[in-house]
């Protein structure tokens, strides 16, 4: 039972990261960054809607580790988004 929740889990998230990159190629505008934003989206969105009621799984408490990477991605991405944004005269270096 657990392993068949895990595999749906996982088949969630590779359906959502196949439907990103065919969106994003239709659209035009297929790069890494969009490409990692929308997929760690998809992420907590799986995350959350397979979320059991009463135990959580090991393998569910390791999904944390995984998800705070993402959202450390997530802040470089924005970081770097914003210092490319900003005029020269604005950064102190």
């Amino acid at each position: 039972m657990a392993t068949q929740r895990r595999m749906r889990f996982v088949h969630g998230q590779v359906a959502w990261m196949v439907a990103t990159v065919l969106a994003l190629a239709l659209l035009g505008s297929l790069s890494i960054e969009l490409f990692f934003v929308v997929s760690l989206i998809g992420l907590l969105i799986i995350t959350e809607l397979t979320a059991p009621f009463n135990v959580t799984p090991a393998w569910r408490r390791r999904l944390r580790w995984v998800i705070a990477l993402g959202l450390v991605g997530f802040a470089v991405i924005v970081v770097r988004r914003i210092l490319a944004i900003l005029p020269p005269e604005v950064l102190p270096w």
